[in-house]
C-alpha cells in the first residue's frame, strides 16, 4: 500500500460530518494532474481547494458544491498547471501528530501554487452556478 492509499484508508475510516476524505482526494488530484488529466477532475480539485483553504468549507460542503457543478452540462475550463505544486504530500500527513491539521496544511500548500493563475477562473465558475462561499 502506498502513502496515498494508506491516508485514504485512514480518512475513510475517520468518519465525522466534516468528511475530510474529500480534501485528500482534491489535493491529490491537483498535485498529480498533468496534460492527460480530464478537465473535470482538475476543476473539481481546484474548486475544492479554493472553498476549503480560502473559505473554510468542510469536505461535506465541498462535496455538495461538486454535485451542484456536475449537474450543469458544460465544457469544463482549462486551468494552468503550475510546474511546482507544493512541498507537502501524503507521507507528511501520515507522519504528523495531528493529521487533520496536516491535511489542511497540504491543501494550503498546493492551492498556493495554483491560486495566482487560477483563482479568478474558479471564482467565476462558482458564481456562474450560484455557489457563494
Amino acid at each position: 500500500m502506498n502513502d496515498y492509499d494508506e491516508l485514504c484508508a485512514w480518512t475513510l475510516g475517520h468518519g465525522g460530518a466534516e468528511f475530510i476524505h474529500q480534501h485528500v482526494v482534491d489535493v491529490w488530484q491537483a498535485q498529480q494532474a498533468d496534460a492527460a488529466t480530464k478537465p473535470i477532475g482538475i476543476t473539481m480539485a481546484l474548486v475544492g481547494l479554493y472553498l476549503h483553504v480560502e473559505h473554510g468549507w468542510t469536505g461535506r460542503d465541498v462535496q455538495k458544491a461538486h454535485m451542484k457543478l456536475a449537474r450543469t452540462k458544460r465544457a469544463w475550463p482549462a486551468f494552468e498547471l503550475p510546474a511546482t505544486r507544493g512541498q507537502l504530500g501524503p507521507k507528511d500527513v501520515l507522519s504528523a501528530g495531528d493529521r487533520k491539521r496536516a491535511i489542511d496544511a497540504w491543501c494550503a500548500d498546493v492551492w498556493q501554487a495554483y491560486a495566482p493563475a487560477n483563482r479568478a477562473q474558479v471564482e467565476t465558475l462558482l458564481r456562474s452556478d450560484g455557489i457563494t462561499p
